[in-house]
């Protein structure tokens, strides 16, 4: 009798344990591993881009979400800056604002250990001045601009098509400032989509 007390006493730790990992796994909500999306851009071409949800969960979270949204879809860059970035993913194309949500900033100033550093091709997320405001908004670095790192949540880099941006850079009209442009003058983001790999 004792022995048959002792086992379901064991069956039932089990079933608990069992079922604390299976909870433990459902209530991880954010990615992990590499991720692959391509931005095609009109009448410039596609640039495919790794994302790294092990350095920063939250924001390739966010980020793949919004692409299944198709919320970049039709946006634009607003903001091009040779030898600096190229930055778009704001729904009015003027860089005020950007999706209904905001996310922690994954970098150092803000308590996050961040290894990404901000060389050409890194993709990264604008933000306010409030370290907690990355919301849509992203940038390429177009050159190297390492001053960014541990202020900036980088998350992936350009595997292939910084021509695509390199030609962005060179053919769009900004204004006096060299960076803001105007709206009938900003690439459009014709659609991100999520590759396979």
């Amino acid at each position: 009798m004792q022995e048959k007390k002792k086992f379901l006493i064991l069956i039932v730790f089990l079933v608990i344990a069992i079922l604390g990992i299976i909870l433990t796994t459902k209530n991880n909500k954010y990615l992990e591993g590499k991720h692959y999306i391509n931005i095609s851009v009109e009448n410039y071409g596609d640039i495919e881009v790794e994302l790294d949800a092990d350095t920063a969960p939250i924001t390739v979270t966010n980020f793949i979400s919004l692409v299944n949204e198709g919320f970049y879809d039709g946006l634009t860059f607003h903001r091009v800056a040779e030898g600096f970035v190229i930055q778009g993913g704001h729904p009015n194309g003027d860089g005020t604002g950007g999706s209904n949500k905001t996310i922690k900033g994954e970098f150092e100033l803000n308590g996050v250990e961040n290894s990404i550093s901000h060389v050409r091709g890194t993709i990264s997320m604008a933000r306010s001045s409030d370290y907690n405001s990355a919301s849509s908004q992203f940038f390429i670095v177009h050159e190297d601009a390492t001053e960014l790192d541990g202020m900036y949540a980088a998350f992936g880099h350009v595997i292939e098509g910084m021509d695509v941006v390199d030609a962005i850079v060179e053919n769009t009209i900004t204004e006096e400032d060299g960076e803001t442009v105007l709206s009938e003058n900003q690439p459009i983001i014709s659609k991100i989509t999520i590759i396979e790999k």
